[in-house]
C-alpha cells in the first residue's frame, strides 16, 4: 500500500501548494493527535528550524491538535535530533518537526517522531493518512488541548549533546569554524563546542527567515572552507537547516563528506572497543568506503537511500554505525536519529583521544572517481525504462568489463522524473565513460516499447 502524502522523510513540498497548505496541516496536526497523542490529555511536542513559513505552520498544528484534545509543548527553533531526544526524555507521546531539512526556505515540511523518538514506522504513517480522510470534529471546549512553551529546550537539548563524549575531554585550543545554514543550529551548536573549550568562529549562523541553507550550510561548504582557510582553522563543522546533516571541513581545506566521517568513526568505535557489527551506508555509499571496511575486516551493509532505513536496519541488527554520503551520520549507540551536532563531538573527541587530525583520521580510506548522471522522464514509466531490455543489455555490458572494480546503480528519483545513472570505479575516465553508455542506452529506451 503507497502512502499518498509522506514521502521517505514526513511530508514535504513548496509552501502554499497542496499538501503544504494551513488547512492540509490543520487537519494533519488534527488526525496526528488523534492516532499519536495518546488520546485526550496526551503530551505532543513541536519545534521547528527557522524559515518564515514556520510559525504558520506552527499554528496550524497547534489547532488540529486542541481539536484533538492533545496538549502541545511548543519548543521554538529546534534542530530535528533535539526534537527527537525531548520527545523521549520529556515521555512525550509523539514529537513534531517543522521543516523541509536542506530544501531553500520556499519550501517546507512536517515529520513526526514517536514516544521512543524514533521515525514512524510505514504502517503508523498510513494510519494517519487514513484519518485524515476522515471528517474532523473537535472534543468539547472543556477538553481542547492545552499549549504551553518549554522555555529551557535548548539547554537540554545542549546538555545531551555534551554529554555524548567524556566529560573529562577540554578542547582549550582548538579552532574551528561552525556553520549553522541560517537554521535551526544556530543558537545551540556555536554554544555546545563553546562549552567544551574550543575557540569557535560562527558563520550561517543569523537567520531571517528567508536565507536558510542559502548558499550556506551541509550543502554549500566551499562558505565553510574559505572560512577555514581563510582562518587557519583546525576543522569547518557545516550543518544543514534542520542539523541531521554533517559534513566536515579538515585543516588542509578538504571537504569531508559523509562516508568520510562515517570511516573516521568507525575506525574510532573499533579502537575504542565500542564496535559492534557492520556497519549500514546505501546505495549511494562509496565503493571506496566499502573496500577501506573490508580490509579491516568490517562489513558495509547498503539499505535503500533515506536515513529512515538505515535506522530500521541498525534497530534490527543491534549495530551502532551508519550513515549516507549527504552526511546523515547515525550514531545508534548514542542517539535515536541522525544527528549533526552529535557526529561532530563524536569526530572530536577521536581527534583528542588519538592526537591525530580530521585529515589523519580519513587518510587509510580512499574514495572510488564516481560520476552521476540524470536522464529525465517524459511521462515514462521509470520502473519500466529500468526494465528495459537494451537497458539491462547495456547494464550488464558494463558490470562484466568493471568486474569487482566498480559499481553501477540505477535508480529513480525520489523527488523528480528523472532516472539516476551512477557508475564507480578506479578508473575516472573510464567510470566517466561506461556512465555515458549506460545514459545513452535509457535515453534511447525512453518512448520505445520494452
Amino acid at each position: 500500500m503507497g502512502r499518498r502524502y509522506f514521502g521517505t522523510d514526513g511530508i514535504r513540498g513548496r509552501v502554499g501548494q497542496w499538501p503544504i497548505t494551513p488547512e492540509f496541516v490543520l487537519k494533519l496536526g488534527w488526525a496526528a493527535g488523534k492516532v499519536l497523542g495518546g488520546g485526550e490529555g496526551g503530551k505532543v511536542l513541536i519545534g521547528k528550524d527557522t524559515r518564515i513559513s514556520g510559525y504558520m505552520f506552527e499554528s496550524a498544528l497547534e489547532a488540529g491538535l486542541s481539536a484533538a484534545g492533545v496538549d502541545t509543548r511548543m519548543l521554538g527553533p529546534m534542530p530535528t535530533p533535539g526534537i527527537a531526544y525531548l520527545t523521549r526524555t520529556l515521555h512525550a507521546d509523539a514529537g513534531i518537526v517543522i521543516s523541509a531539512s536542506h530544501n531553500p526556505h520556499h519550501d517546507n515540511g512536517i515529520k513526526f517522531f514517536s514516544g521512543d523518538g524514533y521515525k514512524l514506522p510505514d504502517e503508523v504513517e498510513h494510519e494517519i493518512e487514513a484519518m485524515i480522510d476522515k471528517p474532523m470534529d473537535s472534543v468539547s471546549s472543556e477538553r481542547l488541548g492545552k499549549v504551553r512553551r518549554l522555555e529551557d529546550a535548548r539547554g537540554r537539548y545542549i546538555e545531551f549533546c555534551k554529554a555524548s563524549i567524556p566529560a573529562r575531554m577540554n578542547f582549550a585550543g582548538l579552532r574551528l569554524v561552525v556553520d549553522c545554514a541560517h537554521g535551526a543550529t544556530y543558537h545551540i551548536a556555536p554554544d555546545v563546542f563553546e562549552e567544551i573549550g574550543a575557540e569557535v568562529t560562527a558563520i550561517g549562523a543569523e537567520p531571517d527567515g528567508l536565507n536558510i541553507n542559502d548558499g550556506v550550510g551541509a550543502t554549500a561548504p566551499e562558505a565553510l572552507r574559505a572560512a577555514v582557510l581563510e582562518q587557519g582553522a583546525d576543522l569547518g563543522i557545516a550543518l544543514d537547516g534542520d542539523g541531521d546533516r554533517l559534513i566536515m571541513v579538515d585543516e588542509q581545506g578538504r571537504i569531508r563528506d559523509g562516508d568520510d566521517i562515517l570511516y573516521a568513526l568507525t575506525m574510532s568505535r573499533r579502537r575504542s572497543g565500542e564496535m559492534n557489527g557492520e556497519v549500514v551506508g546505501t546505495l549511494m555509499t562509496n565503493l571506496g568506503l566499502e573496500v577501506a571496511l573490508r580490509e579491516q575486516g568490517i562489513g558495509l551493509v547498503r539499505a535503500a537511500v533515506g536515513d529512515r532505513y538505515i535506522l530500521e536496519r541498525l534497530q534490527a541488527e543491534g549495530w551502532v554505525l551508519g550513515g549516507e554520503p549527504s552526511g546523515h551520520i547515525i550514531c545508534h549507540d548514542r542517539t535515536t536519529t541522525g544527528d549533526g551536532i552529535v557526529a561532530a563531538l563524536q569526530v572530536l573527541a577521536e581527534m583528542h583521544a588519538t592526537g591525530r587530525s580530521l585529515a589523519e583520521l580519513c587518510a587509510d580510506m580512499q574514495k572510488y572517481p564516481q560520476t552521476l548522471l540524470n536522464v529525465p522522464l517524459e511521462g515514462q514509466s521509470a520502473a519500466e525504462i529500468m526494465r528495459h531490455a537494451a537497458v539491462q543489455a547495456e547494464v550488464a555490458r558494463v558490470e562484466q568489463a568493471m568486474g569487482d572494480q566498480g559499481r553501477v546503480l540505477l535508480r529513480p528519483s525520489g523527488t523528480e522524473p528523472l532516472i539516476r545513472v551512477m557508475v564507480e570505479g578506479r578508473d575516472p575516465a573510464e567510470v566517466e565513460a561506461r556512465a555515458r553508455q549506460i545514459a545513452d542506452a535509457v535515453e534511447a529506451a525512453c518512448g520505445q516499447p520494452a
